[in-house]
């Protein structure tokens, strides 16, 4: 049997964290795969509450919030990557047939099948106008693999994987997405032991 398996490629899927994972970041987590290729990963913490509210965060960068709906809304921890930087993740904007821009905003990553992650600050200021994308979630950080690292930690089992639900990004409470992201494996946590069994 040859040794050059296929390379497994998890962009637009959740990783979730397995129980004897006890890293103070990821324990408990479900990491959004924005990016994941030979040269790593990259992905954010989409269950992980930061301290402030989009309100507070909107007042941070001196702009006005007009989006009522987004005012109470909770930002994440992303990842221990650039903390004091924010990462947008959102659904797709579909331009205007007239629009002759690729995009709306300067720096924006289109996920293959998935959302889209913008870094630039003119999505706040979209925001902040009372429009930008519809449903967004907002984070400070970001998560990173080097080159064959998140593969390895798969195969310590520190992971589980699943294809991503957008639903459970920006419909579900934040407590409980770990959870049902379990659910989407047909999985529940008590059904998960915290040893790694060896055979």
């Amino acid at each position: 049997m040859s040794g050059d398996s296929a390379p497994i490629n998890l962009t637009n899927h959740f990783l979730i964290a397995m129980p004897g994972l006890e890293d103070a970041i990821f324990s408990k987590s479900v990491v959004y795969v924005c990016e994941h290729s030979e040269r790593g990963a990259l992905g954010l913490v989409i269950n992980k509450l930061a301290d402030i509210n989009l309100g507070s965060l909107f007042d941070k960068v001196e702009l006005p919030l007009q989006r009522a709906d987004l005012s109470q809304a909770p930002v994440y921890l992303g990842g221990p990557m650039q903390g004091d930087r924010g990462f947008v993740l959102h659904e797709p904007i579909l331009a205007m047939p007239d629009d002759k821009t690729d995009q709306l905003f300067q720096s924006t990553m289109k996920i293959p099948g998935g959302l889209e992650m913008t870094t630039s600050k003119d999505v706040l200021e979209a925001l902040s106008c009372g429009g930008g994308p519809r449903k967004v979630l907002v984070s400070l950080g970001y998560s990173s693999w080097g080159g064959g690292q998140l593969e390895s930690e798969l195969g310590a089992n520190s992971w589980l994987t699943v294809a991503a639900d957008p639903a459970l990004i920006f419909d579900t409470p934040p407590d409980q997405r770990y959870e049902k992201a379990l659910n989407l494996l047909g999985l529940q946590s008590w059904m998960i032991s915290t040893q790694v069994g060896h055979a």
